[in-house]
């Protein structure tokens, strides 16, 4: 077999075609980076099973250090969409006395266009309120969450947009920026600091309607039967420099609640 030598175009051809190959290869990876949406839509999309059972205890820390403590049963029902609802939660205050048997009913729709359905239960007044819209806005029981951020956001109800990736507590993250589609949200925006490979956020920074820097809220998870679930959260209100800690112990996933645990009748009888 013989050999030839090639034409020179035919060198710079065979030279240049790879070169030309990988940097299609990478326009083409860059192009199709990861978008704003998907990375909240991955993170939505976590497994957290069927229905949830745990205690949890508040930790209502105000600026000079002060700190009020209230232990929580909550019980957490995923829908997906059956009846139209998406989930429904439940929590009753067991302690100090001057909250206990007080009770929070919420239930959130798969419609984006439904608000969800709000309900307190104060046992001194033996009363059922309702939780209008307009109070959403309102923090739930001296802590620094609002009645909205106890119900469950849709993801598709916000703009998103990945703005940076960066490294959080040694956490390879995107930082997704959030934006409500909806006019005079309690919050103009939000950034989420969100684990690359668990899909889990790790931080939250919340601005108010005028834009401006208010709250921040970071969250460890634990792993409960090959479930990611909360293990502690941090709120903190930047402006008032109170701040509110929740530590979430024996978790159970799975054990078949009903529907009837979720009613005002619950709300006012408590949990046998």
């Amino acid at each position: 077999m013989t050999l030839r030598a090639k034409p020179l175009g035919q060198v710079i051809l065979i030279i240049v075609t790879p070169v030309l190959i990988i940097l299609s290869i990478a326009h083409s990876s860059y192009t199709q980076k990861i978008t704003g949406l998907e990375i909240m839509t991955r993170v939505d999309q976590q497994e957290s099973g069927d229905d949830q059972n745990s205690n949890a205890t508040f930790h209502l820390i105000n600026k000079r250090g002060q700190k009020r403590v209230r232990d929580t049963i909550r019980l957490w029902k995923d829908y997906n969409g059956k009846d139209g609802f998406d989930v429904k939660m439940i929590t009753f205050f067991k302690s100090p006395p001057d909250v206990r048997g007080t009770g929070f009913l919420s239930w959130s729709y798969w419609d984006d266009k439904k608000d969800d359905d709000q309900w307190l239960y104060l046992p001194a007044l033996r009363k059922v309120r309702r939780i209008a819209s307009s109070n959403k806005g309102d923090y739930f029981m001296g802590t620094d969450f609002t009645y909205d951020g106890m119900g469950e956001r849709k993801v598709r109800e916000d703009h998103h947009t990945l703005v940076k990736e960066e490294t959080y507590e040694n956490v390879d993250c995107y930082v997704v920026e959030s934006i409500p589609k909806e006019k005079g949200y309690i919050y103009s925006k939000k950034l989420t600091w969100v684990d690359k490979v668990n899909w889990l956020t790790l931080k939250v920074d919340y601005y108010d309607r005028k834009e401006k820097f208010l709250k921040t809220l970071k969250t460890k998870w634990q792993i409960v039967d090959g479930i990611w679930t909360w293990k502690k959260s941090e709120m903190k209100n930047h402006r008032t420099g109170h701040k509110t800690i929740i530590e979430i112990k024996d978790v159970k996933l799975n054990t078949g609640l009903t529907d009837r645990v979720f009613t005002e009748r619950t709300l006012k009888r408590g949990i046998k």
